[in-house]
């Protein structure tokens, strides 16, 4: 256990936090995992693949954050370009706008929708189009207003069981939005497919978890389960199970705060540099975040005695690690972000790489 672990431990008192904080070395020394090993590359050449939808083929629909350039990524390698969506995007300036989430509305196969969180010159929102005959459609507007800036923008965006949208927003660079529950930033928020406000919801709004700084990745796992990556400051990222009317902390606090009130993570990461986690998928009671800063795949074990346990993967091997998604036949997916403006990319960058497991 490192020292870090100890001082978390004692921080979050233990019986009074919901999760537990448990750091490895670079090859880790919990229970056995689902050992992941590189399949194949499925696509190259891309520009920050960010957004990534699987259609009921196995292919998948992939955004390019800054071009906003939309591909079908073939399940055995190849990819085409099927449209386009004009989005903002500062990637000149290392910023963090443009093309971000795609999802595929529950009934795509008879309405054929897919929704895209994308940036415009004065805010983020969620639009939805048709995708049929190999082609985009008309976009439409589902929700806007939510706060963009160069840097904390969100993106992420998931259907869940219940059959409504989730969507996750930065807070846009202002701290105090996250603590706001008027403000879209810094949030989770649940809405219906088409815009509305499930009247569910815990403060009346879209608003479904609050405290965020930026979270970039959302899943849900098979009992239902939300869980979220979450990009720190400078001293703690995190991993948080997503909870109605829950309140994270931020900008009060930056990781867990045990008694303190706030909702505290399952898993940190210290100092930030280590990871800087962005897309999250679950598999095999595992999630696998993408590290850009860490450059590399993490899993966390999530229930359990060890549960919050991390191992780290393909450490160095691909550079920064931005997308995971779990593929229809139990594969992940993960790109891979050297041209985002925050590094130097490689032959072949960026690249969309089949990772099986076990």
């Amino acid at each position: 256990m490192t020292d870090f672990d100890r001082r978390t431990l004692l921080k979050a008192g233990l019986a009074a936090t919901g999760g537990v904080a448990l750091g490895l070395g670079a090859a880790g020394t919990g229970p056995a995992s689902a050992a992941p090993r590189v399949d194949r590359t499925l696509a190259k050449g891309l520009g920050v693949p960010w957004g990534m939808a699987f259609l009921p083929s196995g292919n998948a629909l992939v955004g390019e954050r800054d071009s906003g350039d939309v591909h079908v990524v073939k399940r055995g390698g190849g990819r085409h370009r099927v449209g386009h969506l004009d989005a903002f995007s500062q990637v000149s300036s290392a910023g963090e706008s443009g093309l971000l989430g795609l999802a595929l509305h529950p009934g795509f196969d008879t309405n054929r929708l897919v929704y895209a969180y994308l940036s415009t010159s004065h805010d983020n929102r969620i639009v939805r189009f048709r995708y049929s005959g190999g082609q985009l459609g008309k976009r439409e507007l589902v929700l806007g207003g939510i706060p963009m800036n160069l840097h904390h923008n969100g993106g992420a965006l998931v259907f869940g069981p219940d059959g409504l949208l989730y969507a996750s927003t930065g807070d846009g660079e202002v701290g105090d939005r996250a603590q706001s529950r008027s403000s879209l930033g810094g949030k989770v928020l649940r809405l219906t497919p088409d815009g509305g406000v499930p009247a569910s919801n815990p403060f009346g709004n879209h608003v479904w978890s609050m405290g965020h700084r930026n979270v970039e990745g959302i899943t849900f796992d098979r009992r239902g389960t939300l869980w979220a990556s979450e990009f720190g400051e400078k001293e703690t990222d995190e991993l948080n199970q997503i909870v109605r009317g829950a309140n994270y902390g931020w900008p009060l606090v930056e990781g867990g705060d045990g008694n303190g009130g706030f909702r505290d993570p399952l898993a940190e990461w210290s100092p930030t540099s280590t990871c800087s986690p962005a897309g999250i998928a679950v598999a095999h009671s595992r999630a696998w975040l993408g590290a850009l800063r860490g450059e590399c795949l993490f899993s966390v074990l999530l229930r359990g005695p060890d549960a919050g346990r991390k191992r780290k993967h393909f450490a160095g091997r691909f550079g920064r690690i931005r997308q995971v998604k779990r593929a229809p036949d139990g594969s992940l997916w993960i790109t891979t972000s050297n041209r985002d403006g925050r590094a130097s990319p490689g032959p072949g960058d960026d690249r969309i790489i089949r990772v099986a497991l076990g």
